[in-house]
């Protein structure tokens, strides 16, 4: 998934906090998208399943204009 205006942990730099811009099974073509409407300081977050994304309480937002595309 990519997020924007993310938060970052001073000791791993990992993001912590974000919201999610785009999101994609397929690391090519969630990159062309994000290149595509210039989200150039995009964040990378690499998931392993649907099941361990955070609940919808947590820090991360997804951006309301912009849905998910799942292939």
């Amino acid at each position: 998934m990519a997020l924007d205006n993310c938060r970052y942990d001073a000791r791993t730099a990992e993001p912590v906090e974000g919201t999610i811009v785009d999101a994609d099974d397929d690391l090519v073509e969630l990159c062309t998208r994000i290149r595509q409407a210039e989200n150039k300081h995009c964040a990378i977050l690499f998931c392993d399943e649907v099941d361990e994304l955070p609940p919808p309480s947590s820090s991360l937002r997804r951006a309301p204009s912009i849905p998910p595309t799942h292939h």
